[in-house]
């Protein structure tokens, strides 16, 4: 029995053929989906992304090249053996950039457009002056059918101008969400190089977004790995303060006491202002080892407080990122061109089935 080719299953030369003879139907398919296509993506806004590269000081045990080697094949040797002193690592940092809390902080942030026709904060911006496609548009208009309006917070609950994240709003929530879509955060697992990449219609907002992201998280990792250190450093200055008040109270003391018994010759008042001296000395070597501590909790506090290098600083972009006019109208002209070509020679295709 002679096998069978794929030519002689599938005849090419007649859905060659076939196709040719459909030409005109081609190019009138191709023009119809150019311009519906086109009209399609001319509504969607174009987007600008700002991406800051920071270097945070790191603490690292005496590891040296076997913890360089470690982590470039993703093993942190300080946590495996104990010696991080961070409960909130770097692997972490994304994370912290998608809690409410975070995202509430931004609210107040003041914005202005490149063209300065925008300048409000940045809830304002997220909440009323973003621009979609009209079928969005259309989508979120029928929503608004089946939603009721919601419930004004009780009086005892409201915290004047403030967002209390405990209890957010739809709206707020839902603000708070767009937030934690446009702002991305990536670290490097081998040297810990945190990029941090913010999306926005505008490129001046996107630019201010980024660097106001890039200073919160800033602020709030020194605040973190000082937080052990400035507590120390608030006790080390009570204890201080506690020190020398009892110091002037027994300085005054034995001052007075001297100088109402200056020409007394009694051992019972010798022996009086010699307790009086060794109290004194007391005082003050208690106060001066507590001036040392605050002056080495103070230095503590200066040794925890993390460097961060800017690799890459916030700049507004120029042109836009997306999306990509030309690619999507040429892959829906593409697509429409196979799915015309399938359905003209679907017949010759199944003939032989």
């Amino acid at each position: 029995m002679e096998e069978k080719t794929a030519t002689d299953i599938i005849d090419i030369g007649a859905i060659i053929k076939r196709i040719r003879s459909k030409k005109k139907l081609f190019i009138r398919v191709v023009a119809i989906t150019f311009v519906v296509s086109c009209a399609l993506i001319l509504c969607v806004p174009r987007y600008y992304e700002c991406e800051i590269k920071l270097a945070p000081e790191m603490s690292s045990s005496d590891l040296g090249s076997i913890g360089s080697l470690a982590s470039s094949f993703g093993v942190n040797l300080d946590d495996a053996m104990g010696n991080s002193e961070d409960a909130i690592g770097p692997d972490l940092y994304p994370d912290l950039l998608q809690t409410k809390d975070f995202q509430v902080k931004m609210f107040p942030m003041r914005v202005r457009s490149l063209d300065g026709s925008i300048d409000t904060d940045y809830y304002t911006y997220l909440s009323k002056m973003q621009k979609s496609a009209f079928w969005m548009k259309w989508l979120n208009a029928i929503k608004k059918l089946f939603i009721s309006p919601e419930p004004e917070l009780p009086s005892s609950k409201r915290k004047g101008n403030e967002v209390d994240p405990f209890r957010l709003t739809k709206r707020q929530f839902a603000v708070a969400s767009k937030i934690g879509n446009k702002i991305k955060c990536s670290i490097d697992k081998k040297t810990y190089v945190i990029s941090i990449m913010v999306e926005d219609q505008d490129a001046l907002i996107c630019a201010t977004v980024a660097d106001s992201v890039a200073q919160r998280l800033q602020a709030f990792i020194t605040e973190y790995r000082t937080k052990k250190a400035r507590n120390d450093l608030e006790y080390a200055k009570k204890l201080n303060a506690e020190a020398k008040r009892s110091y002037i109270k027994a300085q005054r003391v034995y001052a007075t006491y001297c100088d109402e018994n200056m020409d007394v010759v009694l051992q019972s008042y010798k022996s009086q202002m010699e307790a009086l001296e060794n109290e004194l000395q007391l005082k003050y070597n208690n106060y001066n080892a507590t001036a040392t501590q605050l002056q080495m909790a103070m230095a503590k506090v200066q040794e925890k407080t993390p460097a961060f290098t800017i690799m890459q600083g916030a700049s507004v972009p120029i042109k836009p990122t997306g999306p990509k006019r030309m690619i999507f109208v040429a892959g829906m002209m593409l697509l429409s061109f196979i799915v015309t070509a399938f359905w003209t020679v679907k017949d010759l295709l199944f003939a032989k089935f």
